[in-house]
């Protein structure tokens, strides 16, 4: 994610009005009477009393993790409920044949009154007779112009182009759109939604249930996602909501919200970096006392254990401070020694700047590999 102006008001205005009028009269962040659990200390948890105690065990690790998902949707907004599962009603727009895939532009109904573009890129091997194979969900990097384009190659980018690449070695590919980009303005008032980080998810988790929907798709070992600086923590957010994910991939996608920029407070105003409409407005109530943001990346990392990670936090990375990133995985990684874990989660800092070399890719593929195709 890279700082950005304000949002455009000359779109959508009637949305804008009410998606801030939401975070005004919702705004309030029930649980902060509550102290904090400390991010960098995973193993303790509140107790039915209230009491903080120290985690022994996974079912008192889990009593950690709801507490993780409750902050979450304290500045995401709720996650939507199964009442939201509508028909899916996949219509295809284009079909290109790309060479060893078929590559679609689609839309698919994520919900009631709304459609998701996205592209499909499906192996030819797939078609075969009684042939399965496994999918990845391909989540873009900030790009107001093309927006998913990039990751099926088509956005001029290098190192971006991570969907056509997976779908090169076998893998079905759909990558959705991120809402208030290029071509994809969902009417978020509207839908009821308080964060465009919360739509975004909800697009993805349907997005999962599209691919397990498609008779050539393997979803027995679960699915990867996998995403670039924006679609990095967009990965990890959808993840930690939806245990069908077994294999995460980001790329330049995080650092702790007490580092973003050096913690500078001109970048915690409504319409600034995390705190934009298309990611969580209600950040910006935090300006000041970003030490009681509810949930930091060292929490969602320990919430996605034990499942394969792979984080990519190149040392030149203007956006995201691998030192940060860091902090984050060592946090999380005794939850990984917990849940028996161990070796999962890796973290790599090429010598570059904000990018994801082809290096990273291919080290990313493998753990892709290793995890939705082990023993076959």
């Amino acid at each position: 994610m890279t700082r950005l102006s304000l949002f455009p008001w000359t779109s959508g205005l009637a949305a804008c009005v009410g998606l801030l009028f939401s975070v005004a009269v919702c705004g309030e962040l029930p649980g902060q009477s509550a102290e904090r659990l400390d991010r960098a200390d995973l193993l303790q948890y509140r107790d039915s009393t209230g009491q903080v105690r120290p985690i022994e065990s996974a079912d008192q690790w889990q009593q950690r993790r709801s507490e993780i998902l409750r902050a979450m949707q304290q500045v995401m907004g709720s996650l939507p409920g199964d009442d939201r599962r509508v028909a899916l009603d996949v219509q295809v727009e284009e079909e290109v044949d790309a060479g060893s895939y078929l590559r679609q532009r689609i839309t698919y109904q994520s919900e009631p009154g709304s459609r998701t573009p996205a592209y499909l890129c499906i192996p030819k091997q797939a078609l075969q007779r009684d042939a399965k194979v496994p999918a990845v969900l391909c989540l873009h990097p900030t790009d107001n112009t093309v927006g998913h384009q990039v990751v099926v190659g088509l956005g001029g980018r290098a190192g971006r182009q991570y969907a056509a690449e997976l779908a090169e070695r076998g893998y079905v590919t759909l990558s959705p759109s991120y809402p208030h980009l290029a071509n994809y303005w969902p009417n978020l008032g509207k839908l009821g939604y308080d964060s465009g980080t919360m739509k975004a998810i909800w697009d993805n988790i349907r997005g999962l249930d599209l691919l397990a929907s498609l008779p050539y798709v393997d979803h027995s070992r679960g699915f990867a996602a996998i995403g670039h600086s924006l679609g990095g923590h967009n990965a990890i957010y959808t993840a930690v909501f939806d245990q069908r994910v077994t294999a995460v991939v980001s790329s330049c996608g995080f650092d702790s919200y007490l580092d973003y920029y050096d913690g500078a407070e001109r970048n915690w105003y409504f319409g600034k970096g995390w705190c934009q409409i298309r990611y969580m407005p209600r950040m910006s109530d935090y300006r000041g006392r970003l030490e009681q943001i509810p949930f930091d990346f060292h929490e969602l990392l320990g919430a996605l254990a034990p499942r394969a990670v792979f984080v990519n936090a190149p040392l030149h990375d203007s956006n995201f401070r691998w030192q940060s990133v860091d902090r984050c995985v060592a946090a999380a990684r005794p939850v990984y020694r917990l849940l028996g874990g161990e070796g999962k989660l890796q973290v790599e800092h090429p010598d570059c700047d904000h990018n994801f070399p082809d290096e990273m890719r291919d080290a990313a593929y493998r753990l892709i590999d290793s995890t939705l195709r082990a023993g076959k």
